[in-house]
């Protein structure tokens, strides 16, 4: 087989791609501006499917693949950038999805970050969740936000990832990059360590169970200041997402401390921009009295007609709004904007 794993990685990063796809029955694909693109003309059967994903792995992670069908990893392609990668099982073939990541971490200014969510940078403490769905700039925006402080502050940064994707150098802060299932076993017991740890910030890479979230906001309501990922598509979404982990009977007592330490939920899209490239559309609650006591009281639903009055300006807007910017600073084509739109009757008012 012609086609070499770092060869096709190479072109990826060159064109830049986000994401490299392999699997047999078709060329590898790339993701360019958010579309799927062959990255050559030769269709892979099932054995260079196989080939091409096991060049990545070492002899315990090619064990691991055997045994489990699915593998998440991240490496280096030289000192170009790092790759976080999903091998896994389709029809009995090996396929495999590489994000890539570079080494330099973007500022804030380079991807759309609005600044009432730079703010929450500079909290002592509280709960800040980055959401979205997968492929939308969470963690390279989290990554913007964490180097952020890192310039900024002095202070001790626990990062918990599932696997490390942008790699820190220390500069005013302490920071310890922990990888789930190498440096920990699990998100949850990394949390409880945390404690332990003297922390000033902890980014928790994802919410997936109970434990997970008890444990950041525990941290939280213990004078931190946590970040963590959702895979929601608003805001509202987000929250409703965190207390309905909780079972039914401990929800009254989820929302009561949600609605004390929650200092921002921000919900992110990817949108092809005019030209070329993508622009970060974010829809940004911030909460106040008012928002709190929606939360604590279980009317989430009246949320989101409380951001669309912006009665607190540029720190609070729904995502509509800030699609509907996009379209009238001239960055992303209308049709493109509609579609993407959560409510075309908001999206419409919102461009009026």
């Amino acid at each position: 087989m012609a086609l070499q794993l770092k060869d096709l990685l190479g072109k990826a990063i060159a064109d830049n791609a986000s994401d490299l796809h392999i699997n047999a029955g078709a060329p590898p694909h790339m993701r360019i501006d958010g579309s799927l693109l062959p990255a050559s003309e030769e269709r892979l059967c099932a054995e260079d499917a196989r080939e091409l994903c096991y060049q990545c792995l070492n002899q315990e992670q090619v064990m691991k693949l055997d045994s489990q069908r699915t593998i998440d990893l991240s490496f280096s392609v030289g000192e170009i950038s790092r790759v976080r990668a999903n091998l896994y099982c389709s029809l009995d073939a090996v396929a495999g999805a590489f994000r890539l990541i570079p080494f330099e971490i973007p500022e804030p200014s380079e991807l759309g970050i609005p600044d009432c969510m730079l703010k929450t940078t500079e909290k002592a403490q509280g709960l800040v969740f980055v959401a979205g769905v997968s492929g939308c700039g969470k963690s390279t925006s989290l990554a913007a936000m964490i180097e952020k402080i890192n310039r900024e502050r002095r202070a001790h940064i626990i990062t918990i990832e599932d696997p490390i994707e942008y790699i820190y150098t220390q500069k005013n802060c302490i920071i310890n990059q922990r990888e789930v299932g190498q440096d920990t076993p699990a998100f949850h017991s990394a949390l409880k360590c945390a404690l332990r740890e003297d922390p000033d910030v902890v980014l928790v890479g994802e919410m997936r169970d109970l434990e997970t979230v008890q444990g950041a906001m525990t941290l939280a309501e213990t004078g931190h200041l946590v970040f963590a990922t959702l895979h929601t598509g608003s805001a509202v979404q987000t929250v409703d997402r965190v207390i309905d982990v909780f079972p039914s009977h401990q929800q009254p007592q989820a929302r009561a401390q949600l609605s004390s330490i929650l200092e921002g939920v921000f919900c992110q899209q990817l949108i092809p921009r005019i030209g070329g490239g993508r622009a970060l559309a974010v829809e940004a609650l911030l909460p106040d009295s008012g928002t709190r006591n929606m939360i604590s009281e279980g009317k989430t639903r009246q949320i989101t007609a409380e951001m669309r009055t912006g009665r607190r300006g540029a720190e609070m807007f729904t995502m509509d709004q800030s699609i509907a910017g996009l379209v009238k600073r001239g960055v992303i084509e209308q049709k493109e904007a509609r579609r993407r739109s959560i409510s075309p009757t908001d999206f419409d008012a919102a461009l009026r």
